[in-house]
């Protein structure tokens, strides 16, 4: 059999790559003349310039920028001829934030990121969006770049309340000439019951009680800056860093279809018998721009069979098949959450391998 390994990150565990490399170990194990071809995966989250940088080559621009809570942080830029690629959570995610004090938190990194590509000579800068810890719709992004408003916005979203005017043109300036990529599969707008604040800002930290006024005052940066923008999609992404990057001029391109193509995952999956992905937890979320929804389309597309190996397995069979998964195997339901966590490489590869026994006709003792 020729098997396609094409995972997400496991969060908080394995990166794709780690992924990739222990389903791998384990299918050999079992499968040992099946053909396995690698392709870790990401969605513009954490991950995504170590996969693009993994598939493409290139050149990666290490630096330090300021991380969500002023303190400096290490940050990478990608350079791969004249287009930069830039992961945001580097600079403002949610492993950088432990989901505390939200309000405070500022995407000013990002800036400094996107910064960084331009002065490297990139002509095409792509930024990766997911896994943000912050909430300040961008402003911090705007502030690194050169914007300036009646209100800070290098302090968080709090620091914006009462803001009634942003001047976009020192930014505007800066990114001029360049072409500016939002790769994001989030299409929810800044504000509103979809929102990035109602939608995401619970799982950041923000408290209950604390919501509609956090969202009031993204209105209020919406209002001063750019109202049309604001309802486009994708402007609610990573906290509202769409909708900075838009407000800028950039375009916005699913992350999961900019890495498959970088990875040629179509072609790759025509050439297999069979595609594996997976992630942490594989729950109905999944279908909205996460990694193993798109893989699974592109399965389907190619008319191959998909099956994900994930942490945890919260769907049943009917939203499997809605997913376009054909089976799904949970890791902690096989070694338990102890071992899961405790040696993740190590139990991912023993759920591969008991994964081939089903799946390979070839495999050990077959």
């Amino acid at each position: 059999m020729r098997i396609l390994v094409a995972p997400d990150k496991f969060a908080g565990t394995l990166t794709a790559i780690e992924a990739a490399e222990a389903i791998a170990t384990g299918w050999r194990r079992r499968a040992p003349d099946d053909e396995v071809d690698l392709a870790p995966m990401a969605d513009g989250g954490p991950g995504f310039v170590e996969v693009l940088h993994a598939a493409l080559g290139g050149s990666l621009l290490a630096t330090s920028v300021r991380g969500p809570f002023v303190d400096p942080v290490p940050g990478a830029v990608l350079v791969v001829d004249d287009t930069a690629y830039v992961e945001s959570a580097q600079a403002c995610g949610l492993h950088l934030t432990g989901a505390e004090r939200p309000e405070e938190a500022s995407t000013y990194g990002v800036g400094e990121l996107v910064g960084a590509a331009i002065d490297a000579g990139a002509t095409r800068v792509v930024v990766g969006l997911g896994g943000s810890g912050t909430n300040d719709g961008g402003a911090g992004l705007l502030a690194a770049l050169g914007a300036r408003g009646d209100r800070p916005l290098d302090a968080g979203v709090a620091g914006l309340s009462g803001i009634t005017t942003v001047d976009l043109g020192p930014a505007r300036d800066r990114v001029a000439g360049v072409e500016l990529v939002a790769a994001s599969d989030v299409d929810n707008p800044l504000t509103g019951l979809f929102g990035a604040t109602k939608v995401f800002g619970p799982q950041k930290g923000v408290t209950e009680e604390r919501l509609p006024a956090v969202d009031a005052i993204l209105e209020e940066l919406a209002v001063a800056t750019d109202r049309r923008t604001a309802l486009a999609k994708g402007a609610g992404a990573a906290g509202g860093l769409g909708f900075a990057l838009l407000a800028l001029g950039a375009t916005r391109q699913p992350g999961i279809e900019l890495v498959a193509d970088a990875v040629r995952l179509a072609e790759r999956a025509t050439a297999t018998d069979l595609v594996i992905t997976g992630e942490g937890a594989f729950d109905f979320s999944s279908r909205g721009g996460k990694v193993p929804y798109g893989v699974a389309t592109m399965a389907a597309e190619a008319l191959r069979p998909c099956i994900v190996l994930a942490g945890q397995v919260l769907v049943g069979s009917r939203e499997m098949r809605a997913l376009g998964v054909e089976s799904a195997y949970s890791l902690v339901e096989l070694v338990g959450e102890e071992r899961a966590f405790a040696d993740p490489a190590a139990a991912l590869a023993d759920l591969a391998e008991r994964v081939a026994q089903t799946w390979s006709p070839r495999s050990v003792g077959e």
